[in-house]
């Protein structure tokens, strides 16, 4: 089978993993007999050294061509100064936009060969961590409007608008619904509706979604809430619901008690077309060029491409397990080490998961 592959490298270290996660597709076609022919493009902050823009023209039409997009890392102090409109996650939030892509998928999943770089409590997990958050991707505070930043009554003023229509709120409660009656049949919507009529109309119409899933369970919880039951007790989760910025704030904290943001993939969805596939963390310049990032996320994200995006379950399976088996041997970089193992740079632990494979 033949497949097209959009490679977005972005900045920091986002070369130096991706070129791991290519490493682990090559194998899997190698394995399975697929053809897997790979594009890049420029994003974020590579594309404005090199074009002055974000988003380049190119890269969307590049993107919207392939048969999956695979994303690494965008953005980086280098262009903290230049004017907000122009700056690189701009690059990162036009592309889902430009893609239509409206429900983010980050799965949280304390591994057993990783029990003991967990941040909690052992007694807590213990109980388990297998939770995935649905999140809204193209709406709310990031995107409303009005928004700007003038002088009120003489001082410097900012304002956003949050902001979401019933249909917006109708599409990603399916998706949600839609994975929990495939996981556990549980879904939590987190929302602030007691103080926010966003999430009042947030909250009516999950409820009327819930209607055309009557074996899946809901519950609902203020997002300070949620926050503070995914410390206390995460294995009560299966499904989390949530807008935007909610989203944002509660998958990376979801994903960080597992031990490293550099081990959570994520996918972003929409109605139709490619999805865009890529680990959750950030670009990392502070350890950009040295052989010390961690590419598993990534290359789990490839995982979740093969399922989601190319409809590969099998194959998406010979990158999970290859990757479980490295972590058994005892293979660690840097951010997961624990005494006892070994410890491995990123084209190392690539290198290994494609042996496994």
């Amino acid at each position: 089978m033949k497949k097209n592959i959009c490679l977005l490298p972005g900045d920091g270290i986002g070369p130096e993993i991706l070129a791991e996660g290519v490493r682990a597709l090559k194998a899997v076609a190698a394995k399975f007999g697929h053809e897997f022919v790979f594009e890049e493009a420029l994003i974020g902050g590579a594309a404005i050294d090199a074009t002055g823009e974000p988003l380049p023209a190119v890269t969307v039409e590049k993107c919207l061509k392939a048969d999956a997009v695979y994303l690494a890392s965008v953005g980086g102090p280098k262009w903290d100064e230049i004017p907000p409109e122009k700056r690189p996650e701009k690059g990162l939030l036009g592309i889902r936009k430009q893609m239509g892509l409206f429900a983010n998928l980050r799965p949280a999943m304390l591994l057993p060969e990783l029990a003991g770089a967990c941040l909690l409590r052992s007694d807590i997990a213990a109980r388990g961590l297998d939770l995935i958050v649905v999140r809204e991707l193209t709406g709310d505070i990031y995107f409303g409007e009005p928004r700007g930043l003038e002088t009120r009554d003489g001082l410097r003023t900012g304002y956003n608008t949050m902001i979401y229509n019933e249909e917006e709120i109708r599409r990603i409660a399916r998706v949600a619904f839609e994975t929990a009656s495939r996981r556990r049949n549980k879904v939590c919507s987190v929302e602030k509706s007691n103080v926010l009529e966003t999430s009042r109309l947030w909250k009516a119409v999950v409820q009327e979604v819930h209607a055309d899933f009557p074996g899946v369970e809901l519950s609902h919880m203020y997002v300070d809430n949620a926050a503070m039951q995914l410390v206390r007790d995460p294995s009560q989760f299966d499904v989390i619901l949530t807008g935007n910025i909610f989203g944002d704030i509660l998958s990376d904290e979801a994903s960080v008690i597992t031990g490293s943001l550099g081990m959570l993939p994520s996918a972003s969805m929409g109605a139709s077309g490619p999805g865009l596939f890529e680990p959750i963390h950030g670009s990392a310049p502070d350890i950009a060029g040295q052989d010390k990032a961690n590419p598993l996320a990534t290359i789990l994200s490839a995982a979740m491409m093969l399922r989601l995006g190319l409809g590969m379950p099998a194959e998406a399976d010979a990158i999970e397990q290859a990757v479980r088996a490295v972590l058994r041997e005892g293979y660690r970089t840097v951010d997961i080490m624990e005494d006892g193992m070994t410890a491995v740079g990123c084209a190392r632990m690539g290198e290994l998961v494609a042996e496994r494979i």
